[in-house]
């Protein structure tokens, strides 16, 4: 199965991800948080369905969520937007053992990440915003197989 990872779009949706995304036959998209506005989360429905959490800049008017779980593909894996992986916050830290998922997605940094602490993927897919500041933007793919979870980056 593969799962498609998007982040920090802040209410922009690059032309070439949905392109991205059908070619890699996405079966589910994770967005990472600041999202922007829902029609966003709507026109990534029409590729896969989303699991999708609040960002630091997302309208809190709009209800996304701060941490959501989801299981796909018999993997446990846990959303939330600000993750330090080396020194996660108490409520992710305690989430992290109760449900003890496979990968903690999230977003933030703007920063493409993807290592495995003790035992869990921590993965971030870097961000789809609109270009600024020289930063190179990319979304993700995570491929679980029998093997594993293999994530990949697709600049843009």
């Amino acid at each position: 199965m593969t799962i498609g990872v998007i982040s920090d779009t802040h209410n922009y949706l690059d032309p070439k991800v949905p392109g991205l995304f059908k070619d890699a036959a996405v079966r589910h998209i994770f967005h990472a948080g600041d999202i922007g506005q829902p029609w966003l989360l709507a026109e990534l429905r029409l590729i896969a369905p989303v699991t999708a959490v609040s960002g630091n800049t997302d309208d809190l008017g709009f209800r996304y969520k701060l941490f959501e779980s989801v299981e796909l593909d018999g993997r446990k894996f846990l959303l939330h937007h600000i993750v330090n992986p080396y020194a996660p916050s108490d409520p992710l830290r305690a989430r992290i053992a109760r449900q003890r998922p496979a990968a903690v997605v999230f977003g933030h940094s703007h920063k493409p990440f993807g290592e495995t602490l003790d035992g869990t993927l921590f993965f971030n897919p870097g961000y789809a915003g609109k270009p600024r500041f020289g930063l190179l933007r990319s979304i993700a793919l995570l491929h679980s197989d029998p093997t594993g979870l293999r994530p990949e980056f697709l600049p843009l």
